[in-house]
């Protein structure tokens, strides 16, 4: 079904209702999400994107039911990623001859999933299809945002900007637009796409965003590739993404841990107290990740400043989960982040030092070599735990402050 976006634009996607995990098992999307396609029809008609392989059937009945399947002249893919694409082998088949504009690497993609030979025609930023009526498609190249053959592209009079993946979130709503979404649930799905994606690209978010302004496009919407179109002030969320690829932080910390029999449970509130009874400024969060949503979790450490990472000692290393976790906390590339380890152990005691080693690979600034408790924390050592977290607290803020005067 088309719905009006602006003019003689109208949003042609699917709405995802059920889905919960994406990137296979990799993200999870509590809220659903959505695979935004739009059609232009001006002089002439041309589809940007389609939708995920799933719905290909029901995305082409679509267009056919709407009378515009025979009448694309081009087709438009901002990437190749088949929740884009997905739908492109069944609509290729009802219209073979219609040229695909794309990057060059996005050839490579199309042909590398779908093993065919389109009508392909290679865009560079800064090139443009006349779409008639005095408008045009200008194309801008977006090279890892997220993948290598990204692309968005401008639709000029309308002042539309197909963002593909920047900008998104996986956010079902029955309204198209970001005054129709609530917006606290539309901040944190935004800031957890972000957080979970495209944080290891920042640098090259700078970079995009300072070319994307020096290009001096008026933008009155910014039309994603997932949830909702920002109408309502668009470049709002322009400016959360200059904030959050620059080492973004707020005053929090957060504490992820996994326990065997609660001893480090024990410990992870514990110095929750110290650091709450040190700076009750600060906003603290405590995770059990093996109960927990790990995307969650990692939105939480990508706004703090300081990360507390606990796990007990097990055969000589430490639990799977907490392993696990590190793994995907160091893929995020995260800067400018302080951290500490923590945890029990019975008898040989590896973990906090494997718990150090994995803080340093995931480029943390650590703050000293942990707290090792033997056993179940008792009074004594509680305490002890008590102290770890105020003097954490202390040294996360004298660090920050000797960083600011620098």
């Amino acid at each position: 079904m088309k719905r009006p976006i602006k003019g003689n634009v109208s949003w042609v996607g699917k709405t995802d209702w059920e889905l919960r995990r994406f990137h296979g098992n990799e993200l999870s999307t509590e809220h659903g999400s959505s695979y935004n396609a739009y059609l232009v029809e001006e002089e002439k008609t041309v589809l940007i994107d389609t939708v995920w392989a799933p719905y290909a059937e029901e995305f082409v009945a679509n267009l056919e039911a709407e009378g515009v399947l025979n009448k694309i002249d081009s087709i438009v893919v901002n990437h190749g990623e088949v929740d884009h694409s997905g739908a492109l082998p069944a609509l290729m088949r009802k219209i073979p001859n219609t040229p695909i504009y794309c990057t060059a690497n996005a050839v490579k993609s199309l042909k590398g999933q779908y093993h065919a030979d389109w009508d392909f025609h290679v865009v560079k930023t800064g090139d443009k299809l006349p779409v008639g009526n005095g408008k045009e498609l200008v194309f801008v190249e977006m090279p890892m945002l997220h993948w290598p053959d990204s692309m968005a592209t401008y639709l000029t009079g309308d002042n539309i900007l197909f963002s593909n993946d920047a900008f998104g979130q996986h956010y079902a709503v029955s309204g198209l637009f970001n005054d129709e979404a609530d917006p606290c649930t539309l901040e944190y799905e935004a800031m957890k796409y972000y957080a979970n994606i495209l944080t290891p690209l920042s640098p090259l978010v700078r970079k995009k965003l300072d070319e994307i302004i020096a290009m001096n496009l008026p933008i009155d919407i910014i039309a994603t590739s997932h949830g909702v179109i920002w109408r309502d002030n668009p470049g709002q969320i322009i400016e959360k993404y200059a904030k959050w690829c620059r080492v973004y932080q707020e005053n929090q910390i957060t504490i992820v841990y996994d326990t065997m029999w609660s001893g480090t449970r024990h410990l992870a509130e514990a110095i929750a107290e110290g650091i709450v009874a040190a700076d009750s400024s600060v906003a603290v969060k405590v995770f059990n990740i093996a109960k927990s949503d790990e995307n969650d979790v990692l939105t939480e450490v990508f706004r703090s400043k300081a990360v507390l990472a606990g796990s007990p000692t097990n055969a000589r290393g430490i639990l799977h989960s907490m392993a696990g976790f590190l793994y995907l906390v160091k893929e995020m590339k995260f800067q400018g982040k302080f951290a500490a380890a923590f945890g029990c152990y019975g008898w040989s005691g590896e973990g906090v030092g494997i718990l150090n080693t994995m803080l340093d690979d995931a480029g943390f600034a650590r703050l000293g070599e942990g707290l090792k408790v033997l056993w179940s924390p008792d009074e004594e050592t509680r305490k002890k735990a008590l102290d770890f977290g105020k003097n954490f607290a202390e040294e996360c803020r004298k660090a920050a402050s000797e960083g600011a005067e620098n």
